[in-house]
């Protein structure tokens, strides 16, 4: 089976965009992967289309030859949106192969250890504090602390045992706070102070009210401090039981020190690449988590850090606050995986989010339950990408 082309597909997701890439081969099978363009990386489509255009008559079940042979090309600039058009790629071939040989992807992967995997609510809360992003998804807006109870009411009553959220803060403007991402006040020095701390304490204990004593709670702290904010920050914080503190941080030593200042967990490293990207936050013991994205890495690339984190008697978690196909690719790592800690999904979101796949990743009592179908299980509804056409240039 030949590579004999690609094409690459955007659609609205409202504030964002979900991106596609499409391997085409002469035997007419496709293999598909979700990738992220809107957020930090402007002109990954380009980088995907130069090197996928390399590919064409490549045999395409040999993915690791394919990857490694990428790899070589690219060394001078390795990581940033060179391995993510590079995982692209890798995702697309496991599709492929998949589907080729008639087996679901987490097969090509040693087999699925179980057919459940845990899931946390992401963003619990955060796109519902912008007013344009409610009405867009037809969900009430956070605008008090009695409406983030009744959000946590929601988590519970829809079965979910986790959820994870950002940092609200009701009496600033933007309310959501992420400095470490220019947006709004903090920038560029990333300091906190004492109302920030007061603020997020009531944000938390107003999940905790809604959501009842057994249900985990993540905080994720993002780029949003330096390491005396952040040790301010969870120090102020270490008392409420939540399941992790998540954030990120470039440099291991670092994050091992905050590590070693609190009692609650410590997830990150969501924004590394590749074996030689993790290895020293393995080596300084950093996390108590290891977070991978498998649309930047690449889920045979994911695989080998699950399996470095496994030497280290760390457990891992996806990264995925994407669309419905990153959610599939995601569960096929877990399904994979010995060292599972909780997978990651985006519930508040577009309505039309449920119409572009043909399968539904489906939620069970908190859980997500394996896809059904060879490869990912899923195929686009190309008919309804083109009915919704990115806002903004791609």
């Amino acid at each position: 089976m030949k590579i004999t082309g690609h094409e690459i597909l955007h659609c609205d997701a409202g504030w964002r965009v979900f991106s596609f890439l499409k391997l085409l081969t002469d035997e007419g099978l496709t293999g598909l992967a979700e990738y992220n363009e809107c957020y930090g990386s402007p002109g990954l489509s380009g980088v995907i289309a130069r090197l996928a255009a390399g590919l064409v008559g490549a045999e395409a079940g040999n993915h690791e030859k394919l990857s490694q042979r990428l790899y070589a090309l690219t060394r001078a600039a390795p990581g940033g949106m060179t391995q993510q058009a590079v995982a692209a790629i890798e995702n697309a071939l496991l599709d492929l192969k998949g589907k080729a040989l008639g087996v679901p992807v987490y097969q090509l992967l040693g087999g699925a250890m179980r057919d459940r995997i845990p899931l946390y609510w992401s963003h619990c809360g955060s796109y519902r504090m912008s007013e344009a992003n409610a009405a867009t998804m037809n969900r009430p807006p956070l605008r008090d602390l009695d409406d983030v109870v009744a959000l946590g009411r929601e988590v519970r009553e829809r079965g979910f045992k986790a959820l994870k959220t950002n940092i609200f803060l009701f009496d600033r403007d933007p309310g959501l706070h992420l400095p470490g991402f220019t947006a709004g006040p903090g920038w560029p020095e990333l300091n906190w102070d004492a109302g920030l701390v007061a603020g997020l304490r009531a944000q938390l204990e107003a999940f905790r009210d809604g959501v009842g004593p057994d249900i985990g709670i993540h905080l994720d702290l993002n780029f949003n401090f330096k390491p005396e904010g952040y040790l301010r920050v969870m120090r102020g914080l270490d008392d409420l039981g939540l399941a992790w503190f998540e954030l990120d941080l470039y440099d291991p030593v670092a994050l091992r020190q905050i590590r070693d200042a609190v009692r609650t967990p410590v997830a990150s490293c969501e924004s590394l690449y590749g074996l030689r990207g993790y290895r020293p936050y393995f080596e300084h013991r950093s996390m108590d988590v290891a977070i991978i994205d498998v649309p930047w890495n690449g889920i045979w690339q994911a695989l080998k850090i699950a399996g470095m984190a496994e030497a280290f008697e760390v457990n891992v978690a996806p990264h995925n606050f994407y669309g419905h196909l990153s959610t599939l690719m995601g569960a096929h790592l877990c399904a994979a995986v010995p060292n599972l800690r909780i997978m990651e999904i985006d519930i508040d979101d577009v309505s039309w989010k449920d119409e572009i796949l043909t399968y539904v990743p489906e939620i069970e009592g908190g859980d997500l339950l394996l896809p059904p179908g060879p490869g990912w299980g899923a195929d686009l509804n190309e008919d309804v990408i083109r009915a919704h056409p990115p806002k903004v240039p791609m």
